[in-house]
């Protein structure tokens, strides 16, 4: 059965039957060629048949970052399945809130998360990661036929569409309850295309963890290339650095926060040959505001490379972006608007987008999906103003979620945990400005008792087991009284931020 329009598994057999023996993913020592991840897949898929499988179910898949999970996504995307990533990071009760709303019809996790014991009180079937990868075929066998709905796997069945949803990733409402954000097959290969003609690229350094867009962002526009995406086990400044040189990559896409962890790393080298990464092509950022300072940092660290910043989400895909001359010309800026992306501001200028990148809404939550997607747009919350040369710069956040190194925070969700402290009467979280984070999450606390309050590390304490660690805070500020509106009580935050802001200076 023929691929049916834009689908996910037209990538993986393309690049199987070209070039079998070129590496498409690398992680430390090991690495996976085209043509073995392809056969792997077919065997998972017969295990993911095997425990029930079928397209359109979605399969949760809780692990660290690792090649074995590969597999699984190619072959979940082969069945027309939906893929359903989990961070690692999160506790046993986030990833409980998590998997409850996607009502995942599988379960899949490795030995470093408690997938078996969260999947029993959910009742959702689960298999350990190890148990679907030993099932895989290890053999390098590249397709030598059509295109094959069946996989290569002998079965014909019914594959996916390219409107069909290929995979769901979650992000933290506004009320601390988990969004799952809905991306087609089309649209994830549209977001990814790397064009017309295909033109030598060269490996790709991702330092994002296998729970993240980001990550498989930048993996598919590697295979949709026919390239290696060289993947690392956490984003630790020698890690990358050595990842880089190691496989004389071009590319290298980090959040502000990891670029300053690989400039630390580049700083304290000696000799002739430290310092610099003289094999990137393109060194790209975003997510958060990266100062102009850190970007000077960077072109100096990467000489030969085209500097690139970008703005986007998960909902939206790649909104803007400024390159070249660009980036010292326009200070503060993310640029103009991407290929396919049209971009306007709302009356209150509110940064609306709309085209056929967008995703198509948060799973199971259609009052979610009516208050971002009016008339076609999708409203991003950013708040931005525009030059008369049509470049956006990112001026601040319509609702409360706090971005920080890239991930999402809800205020709330973390107020829930500080609330439960002894010697907190009352607390608040905010976002402050923050040059490596974009957003710094403050906890704002009415202690009990002024002279003895709760200090950052016992905050912090209450939060490790049931937040993951990029919600934890990271400054504590002790207040009198939170402010809040006369009529509902409502801590107005941006009043706590200007009030610390303007204490700080």
């Amino acid at each position: 059965m023929a691929h049916e329009g834009l689908v996910i598994d037209a990538v993986f057999t393309g690049a199987a039957r070209a070039v079998p023996d070129r590496p498409a993913a690398v992680l430390g020592e090991d690495a996976l060629t085209f043509g073995a991840l392809h056969a792997a897949a077919s065997g998972t898929v017969h295990a993911l048949r095997a425990a029930g499988v079928r397209r359109g179910d979605r399969v949760a898949c809780w692990n660290r970052t690792t090649l074995d999970v590969l597999p699984v996504f190619v072959a979940l995307a082969r069945i027309g399945a939906v893929y359903v990533p989990l961070s690692p990071g999160l506790s046993a009760a986030e990833a409980t809130a998590t998997v409850r709303v996607a009502r995942p019809a599988l379960m899949i996790a490795d030995e470093s998360v408690p997938g078996a014991a969260v999947g029993a009180a959910l009742g959702v079937p689960g298999l350990g990661l190890a148990e679907v990868a030993g099932s895989a075929d290890p053999a390098h066998t590249a397709p030598s036929g059509g295109d094959g709905g069946d996989g290569g796997d002998g079965e014909t069945c019914d594959g996916p569409r390219e409107s069909d949803p290929h995979v769901l990733f979650f992000t933290s409402g506004s009320t601390g309850r988990p969004k799952g954000v809905i991306l087609s097959h089309r649209t994830n290969v549209l977001r990814t295309h790397p064009g017309a003609q295909l033109e030598p690229r060269g490996a790709m350094v991702c330092p994002y963890p296998l729970f993240h867009m980001g990550a498989w962002t930048i993996a598919l526009q590697q295979w949709q290339a026919r390239d290696t995406v060289v993947l690392v086990t956490r984003a630790d400044g020698p890690e990358i650095v050595s990842a880089v040189r190691r496989h004389r990559a071009t590319r290298l896409n980090c959040v502000p926060a990891v670029w300053q962890r690989v400039l630390d790393t580049l700083a304290a080298e000696e000799g002739p040959d430290g310092g610099t990464l003289a094999t990137l092509r393109f060194a790209d950022t975003g997510t958060s505001r990266t100062p102009p300072e850190l970007l000077a940092a960077i072109a100096e660290a990467a000489p030969s490379a085209v500097l690139r910043v970008f703005y986007g989400s998960t909902e939206a895909g790649n909104v803007a972006a400024l390159d070249g001359d660009d980036v010292p010309r326009k200070p503060g800026s993310c640029g103009v608007p991407s290929p396919y992306q049209e971009v306007e501001l709302g009356a209150d200028g509110e940064v609306c987008v709309r085209g056929p990148l967008l995703f198509d809404g948060y799973f199971d939550d259609e009052a979610a999906t009516r208050a971002v997607l009016r008339d076609g747009r999708f409203h991003t919350g950013d708040l931005a103003t525009v030059d008369a040369d049509g470049y956006l710069s990112i001026v601040g956040r319509v609702g409360e979620l706090i971005r920080t190194g890239g991930e999402a925070v809800a205020p709330g969700e973390v107020e829930a945990v500080l609330l439960r402290v002894e010697g907190v009467r009352e607390a608040a979280v905010v976002g402050l400005p923050d040059p490596t984070w974009g957003e710094l999450i403050c906890a704002v606390v009415v202690p009990t008792d002024a002279t003895s309050p709760p200090d950052l590390t016992t905050l912090r304490a209450a939060c490790a087991g049931r937040l993951a660690t990029h919600k934890h805070p990271r400054r504590v500020v002790y207040v009198p009284e939170l402010p809040r509106t006369p009529a509902t009580g409502q801590i107005l935050r941006r009043h706590l931020v200007q009030q610390i802001t303007t204490t700080r200076k």
